[in-house]
């Protein structure tokens, strides 16, 4: 006698061009119309835009010569964050099992629901139905037994659709993709892939684990030899905490001086350091991104003996790997900046923060400017070089632990 095999009863729920669909929703002017959000790079583009070869994050010059007819217009942080607690409200209000991934997808898990709401291609209907309906947003929704498999499905139905992975036909689904939809699969590898003659997950799978392995190093050779046998255990994780956090400036085409960049870095770091007190978290990896004006990027990063969540500590590292790079930058020019937060771990005591390495105390107005941003909020006191610069935009981000979308 042999096993039962598992219902497709986990969804992949995706919002399609999610800021510019906010945008056509609000403004029945630009629906239909291509819509680029953004100003010096592009945020978001509606589909219409991405027919015309518009993506993200292009330089905005490029985009409109692309596509020249493109309404541009400003990012609404806020907008998009109402927007997406609506939507999460319909997730939760169709299962109690939810796993945002970002402000505009989430994994639902339906198993058990059946008596109650119907088979999962049903409830995926409604849910496609309420989102519409209630938010006046399209998504696409992906059907299927794993995690993987849903998320691809959802890509493959959009925009604006559904798509069901039946467990007996998974690998008719999976074989024919390109590499490039496997979780794992960047430029890099998809290009390694490439020069083997390897353009589909049915070529990669018939290699085996050993082949991939020697080509690929044994925890990637691993990890995409199951992805391509449709193999993932994992399960939709209701309380899962983020891994990292962090945030970015788009600097357009512009030369900017040194002390510009300082002044952004320290605009970014300050708000990190607000968002990682606020979740009772600490830090041990600070990464710098970078993207120069000849489009190719550059990371940095650094990891220290103890955990931090003190913004004297963050931004003294972020500047230490920003003067590594400031060679490049006089050399290529700097489109966007970045800082993401790695390793994190749980606090101490939410809000305490920790002491710099050495023992020595944090600088008395750093601590003090920490404690006034938790207080009153990250936006309420900035640093006097951001004057007349702002800190940049602010993009709405899940809660650590999965609770309503914020800014």
């Amino acid at each position: 006698m042999t096993d039962a095999v598992p219902e497709a009863a986990i969804l992949h729920a995706d919002l399609d061009s999610f800021y510019a669909s906010v945008e056509q929703r609000d403004d029945p002017r630009l629906r239909g119309r291509p819509v680029i959000v953004g100003a010096g790079v592009v945020l978001a583009a509606s589909y219409e835009a991405k027919a015309l070869g518009v993506r993200t994050p292009m330089n905005a010059r490029q985009a409109l010569r692309l596509c020249p007819q493109a309404i541009v217009v400003p990012p609404r942080m806020s907008a998009y964050a109402r927007a997406s607690r609506a939507v999460f409200e319909i997730f939760r209000d169709t299962t109690p099992e939810v796993e945002g991934l970002s402000i505009d997808e989430a994994f639902l898990d339906v198993h058990g629901l059946r008596r109650l709401a119907g088979t999962p291609e049903a409830i995926a209907h409604g849910l496609r139905e309420r989102v519409r309906a209630e938010a006046g947003l399209p998504i696409s929704v992906g059907v299927a037994r794993t995690k993987f498999l849903a998320k691809v499905a959802s890509a493959v139905a959009k925009p604006d659709g559904l798509l069901v992975v039946p467990p007996d036909r998974e690998l008719d689904f999976l074989h024919p993709l390109p590499v490039e939809r496997l979780w794992g699969v960047g430029d890099v590898t998809a290009a390694k892939l490439h020069e083997y003659g390897i353009t589909r997950i049915g070529e990669l799978a018939a290699l085996g684990e050993r082949s991939l392995t020697s080509m690929l190093g044994p925890a990637a050779g691993r990890h995409l030899y199951a992805l391509s046998w449709a193999r993932d255990p994992r399960r939709v994780d209701t309380g899962r905490r983020r891994r990292s956090i962090g945030a970015q400036r788009a600097l357009g085409q512009r030369p900017r001086s040194a002390g510009e960049i300082d002044a952004y870095l320290a605009g970014l770091s300050d708000r990190l350091g607000h968002r990682l007190r606020g979740a009772g978290r600490r830090c041990r990896t600070v990464v710098l991104r970078l993207r120069f004006g000849d489009f190719t990027r550059a990371i940095r990063s650094h990891t220290m003996i103890e955990a931090t969540d003190g913004g004297a500590l963050l931004l003294r590292t972020a500047r230490a790997l920003l003067a590594e790079a400031m060679p490049l930058i006089r050399e290529r020019g700097l489109t966007l900046i970045g800082l993401s937060l790695t390793n994190l771990e749980e606090a101490a005591a939410a809000g305490q923060l920790t002491l710099p390495l050495g023992g020595r105390p944090a600088a008395t107005l750093d601590a003090t400017l920490d404690r006034l941003r938790d207080r009153y909020g990250a936006g309420t006191v900035i640093r006097a070089a951001l004057l007349g610069r702002g800190e940049g935009l602010s993009v709405p981000v899940l809660p650590d632990g999965n609770g309503s979308p914020g800014e």
